[in-house]
């Protein structure tokens, strides 16, 4: 169960502040003696009298025969509408739907979605101090604990005096997912809800709109979720930065090549950065197939660096055409250079490319 405190000192001496209850804080300020005005009537014309030509441009429209007919003055709530903030890259959301609900797309293939999005939630919650009453993976949906938030408000100036004001709320998340597992839709619902001031129960679930309050701890989850995925994306570039160290081994098809002490998702962008350091154009990837299409084009120094100094970049190769294929190998990845017919470069070859690789691997300031 969580418990937050808001504490209100302000006290507005020149006007009356009292405790608001929920539906005061949900219609329009100022009175309503408008909803006792009749229509008016057209101006009667003499008939013997020309009648003028009236606009029509402000009559209100006929309402439908099913139009609701009693949300006027205090019965009309003037709230902000509650909208589903899809912030997460991959999700979406359905225009005009009433439920609380958000569309996530398979983006990161190292987990399946479910998995991700049940981490995600339940790292919110923790993070939050929001207990759980039940969580079925199999049946993918989870109850909250109750939720309460409380509040000392001031009552009118001059009582001196404060109430308390505390609302719980519990919350069931579910989620659905299509047959092909890439696609899930995480639903929020209201459970329970209550409301009090002092030893008074004011609103329960009946008073409330509950799709706000759905929509509201949705956005927070989907919130907690991206800043997760912001979180993870810069501990993996600070990663790819970081030089990796590289040996001459095999590959799983014996095939000589470099060893990266790195794993596969880390180490394919981080031989890409290195392939350009290098001098090599990437033509086309396949990186489900560990696979690069280059060409050497050597490196470009400027003319002064050639006055005095030699290329320490340059490779002991033929500006045409290569290939490396990219292999994971455990926790760490090999990478095996090819010719333009896929042949792997022998042993001695690939040693003369050993120490440029090596160091330009193990640099720590690669752009990227």
């Amino acid at each position: 169960m969580t418990t937050k405190f808001f504490i209100g000192t302000a006290i507005a001496v020149s006007v009356l502040s009292a405790c608001s209850s929920l539906e005061e804080r949900q219609i329009a300020s100022g009175n309503f003696e408008y909803t006792k005005q009749q229509p008016g009537h057209d101006i009667q014309v003499p008939a013997d009298v020309d009648r003028p030509n009236f606009s029509q441009a402000y009559k209100l429209p006929a309402l439908d025969a099913d139009a609701p007919r009693n949300f006027i003055g205090k019965k009309l709530k003037v709230v902000s509408p509650s909208l589903v903030l899809p912030l997460v890259t991959g999700s979406h959301v359905d225009d005009g739907s009433k439920d609380a609900k958000v569309f996530f797309d398979q983006v990161d293939d190292s987990q399946p979605l479910d998995t991700t999005i049940w981490n995600s939630l339940l790292s919110y919650l923790e993070e939050q101090g929001i207990g759980i009453d039940s969580f079925d993976k199999d049946k993918q949906r989870l109850v909250t604990d109750w939720v309460v938030v409380k509040e000392i408000l001031d009552d009118h100036w001059y009582s001196w005096s404060s109430v308390e004001r505390d609302t719980s709320q519990r919350f069931e998340f579910d989620l659905e997912m299509k047959s092909h597992g890439r696609t899930a839709t995480l639903n929020a619902h209201l459970v329970d809800y209550k409301e009090r001031q002092g030893e008074a129960v004011v609103a329960d679930k009946s008073d409330v709109d509950s799709r706000a309050k759905e929509v509201d701890i949705l956005n927070k989850v989907i919130g907690h979720y991206e800043y997760q995925i912001r979180v993870a994306d810069a501990k993996r570039i600070r990663e790819i930065r970081r030089g990796m160290q590289i040996t001459i081994g095999q590959d799983d098809e014996d095939a000589p090549a470099f060893i990266i002490d790195s794993n596969y998702d880390t180490a394919w962008p981080r031989v890409l950065l290195v392939l350009r350091k290098l001098g090599f154009d990437v033509k086309d990837y396949d990186k489900s197939n560990g696979l690069l299409f280059v060409k050497y084009n050597g490196t470009e120094s400027g003319w002064w660096d050639s006055v005095w100094s030699n290329d320490e970049n340059a490779l002991p190769l033929e500006k045409q055409e290569y290939r490396f294929r990219v292999e994971e190998v455990g926790e760490q990845t090999s990478l095996t250079v090819l010719d333009n017919e896929s042949t792997p470069f022998t042993k001695e070859k690939l040693t003369g490319l050993y120490d440029v690789f090596a160091r330009v691997m193990a640099d720590d300031n690669l752009d990227i």
